[in-house]
């Protein structure tokens, strides 16, 4: 049948098989976004995903046509294409909790003049799905869509401590800063942390300079996927600062818990 000629590998979520064909595709397109500005050779993405050289030549020309992948003027790069930012932001514009909590990061802007930031776990890693710069310093590139290690930071460490120590991987841990965990025995002793304060800290461990908080919003589901936390360069961070940074952020954390993310009927996202 039609249905399964295409149909191979191991099983997924309800026993139904993985498509071969659909698998490849995602797998290349998170290849070529995890590479940024690199863009990436023919053979390197062959090889990079074990595909015949020319079922990944076809593969890319489909998805050039479609706008999922660009090429150079020679037709020998390769990067991701337009339709992937398109598709981002349609997520972004659909999801109840980004929308409900636009305001209240605006809210936490304002009231600290430091960066803002809104994330969700995806495995070991947190995705940015929404930011409020600081007036105060300027990054050179937004933090919206990128992913970074949760280990590594204030916001996955929140929601790390959501779980239980027995779901963090055996390690060693990628080391983004001199300060970063990299053993699970480290990180364990500083989730315990969160938990007994009810917030992370992170000290430069992912950004060399910046100091971040990181607060996990509990409202709907349970562990909790989303985080807000509150960024500040290590030169401007005093005390004084620090306590009034966690008094913000703790009042808008239950200001967001206690908005309904969506009207009766809407669906509930695993």
């Amino acid at each position: 049948m039609a249905e399964t000629e295409d149909a191979g590998g191991a099983g997924s979520a309800g026993g139904v098989r993985e498509v071969k064909s659909a698998a490849r595709t995602v797998d290349l397109l998170e290849l070529l976004a995890a590479r940024g500005d690199r863009p990436a050779r023919l053979q390197e993405l062959a090889d990079e995903l074990r595909v015949p050289r020319s079922s990944m030549y076809a593969l890319l020309q489909t998805l050039i046509g479609r706008g999922w992948v660009r090429t150079d003027t020679t037709g020998s790069l390769y990067g991701i294409g337009i339709h992937a930012l398109l598709t981002g932001t349609s997520y972004l514009d659909s999801d109840p909790r980004v929308r409900a909590v636009r305001p209240y990061l605006d809210e936490a802007s304002e009231a600290l003049g430091e960066t803002i930031h809104l994330a969700r776990l995806d495995g070991m890693d947190v995705a940015y799905l929404a930011t409020r710069e600081s007036h105060e310093y300027l990054r050179t590139i937004s933090r919206v869509g990128r992913r970074l290690p949760a280990h590594a930071g204030a916001l996955g460490k929140a929601l790390l401590a959501e779980h239980p120590d027995t779901e963090l991987p055996e390690g060693p841990y990628e080391a983004l800063t001199p300060h970063t965990h990299t053993t699970r025995d480290s990180l364990a002793a500083d989730l315990a942390g969160v938990r007994a304060r009810g917030y992370a800290v992170d000290r430069e461990e992912g950004v060399p300079g910046i100091i971040g908080f990181g607060f996990a919003l509990r409202s709907d589901t349970s562990p909790a996927q989303d985080a807000i936390s509150c960024s500040v360069p290590s030169a401007r961070l005093t005390p004084e600062h620090e306590r009034r940074i966690v008094a913000v952020m703790r009042e808008i954390r239950a200001k967001i818990e206690a908005t309904s993310p969506g009207g009766a009927g809407a669906p509930i996202w695993s």
